[in-house]
């Protein structure tokens, strides 16, 4: 099976498409929330959909931020979290934040990562969701995360985690409690 969380209507376009052009049927677990299809930077050029471009199982650092051997920090999502923390990022100029997108979490991109992580060798890891966290990604892609960074020369040894403590629900059921959360979430990832 394939279990992936899209940022972008290409890469969903291109997950599709390759679901229904492999000559082989395996399922497809999309957890892409709704909200996505209405965000004002969740867009792709149309390049994104023409020849030569494909599904993207990891998408790296799209903004002009600082030099790679200046970054800091690197930011691990997967899904809408990226987009609060992209924002956040823009609003308060934060320039030694990497943020890369895990597009595909099972079966997990380990090369693409690896691609992805190498150039920011002074920088810590962290892995970054919206969900408690006993809940979302972390428990699978945790010790991937770990394998990966053996494999680099890279500060991090080890991802950390960000997101909400461990809860029996995935959400509070109030919505300013959710909003508070989300906020310290995103500037605990970004480092404020």
């Amino acid at each position: 099976m394939r279990v992936c969380n899209f940022t972008t209507p290409a890469n969903y376009f291109h997950a599709l498409r390759r679901q229904l052009k492999a000559n082989y049927r395996k399922p497809l677990i999309v957890m892409t929330p709704k909200s996505l299809l209405r965000h004002k930077l969740a867009v792709s050029s149309l390049a994104e959909f023409g020849p030569g471009s494909a599904f993207r199982y990891v998408i790296p650092e799209v903004d002009a931020i600082a030099p790679d051997e200046q970054v800091k920090r690197v930011v691990l999502c997967t899904g809408k979290v990226y987009y609060d923390l992209v924002q956040e990022r823009r609003d308060k100029n934060i320039q030694d934040v990497a943020l890369i997108r895990v597009e595909q979490i099972y079966p997990f991109p380990a090369k693409s990562l690896v691609t992805a992580l190498a150039p920011y060798k002074n920088a810590d890891v962290v892995w970054c969701q919206e969900e408690p966290e006993n809940m979302g990604a972390w428990t699978f892609v945790d010790r991937r995360i770990e394998k990966v960074l053996k494999e680099i020369d890279i500060k991090a040894k080890r991802p950390d985690f960000l997101g909400r403590e461990e809860a029996a629900s995935p959400a509070t059921g109030l919505a300013k409690v959710h909003q508070a959360q989300q906020d310290a979430l995103v500037r605990a990832a970004l480092g404020l």
